[in-house]
């Protein structure tokens, strides 16, 4: 098996930083549902928010956000230290000619 490649520990991240704003989100709703109930004095209407967009097929290209949000995670590895720039250009490819 061995350590994932870059791209393998990029899209975990991504992932992982995609349920944390969903459950965050989630969690502000519900907070500014029980405030506006204590400041108003009743129930509010709610109504369920749009669900959650799953991930592209496996096949299809990055989206333009996706590329850009792989592209700054990229960058901020290579400003750690983690990639040389030669590692860091193939890669920055790699997305782009995605």
């Amino acid at each position: 098996m061995g350590r994932p490649g870059l791209l393998g520990t990029m899209a975990r991240t991504a992932v992982i930083t995609g349920t944390a704003g969903a459950v965050s989100n989630r969690v502000q709703e519900r907070a500014d549902r029980r405030y506006a109930q204590q400041t108003t004095g009743g129930p509010q209407q709610y109504t369920d928010p749009a669900p959650v967009q799953p991930p592209p097929a496996p096949g299809a290209g990055p989206s333009a956000p996706d590329r850009v949000s792989q592209l700054t995670a990229l960058a901020d590895l290579k400003n750690q230290g983690l990639l040389t720039e030669e590692e860091f250009a193939a890669e920055k490819a790699k997305i782009i000619n995605s």
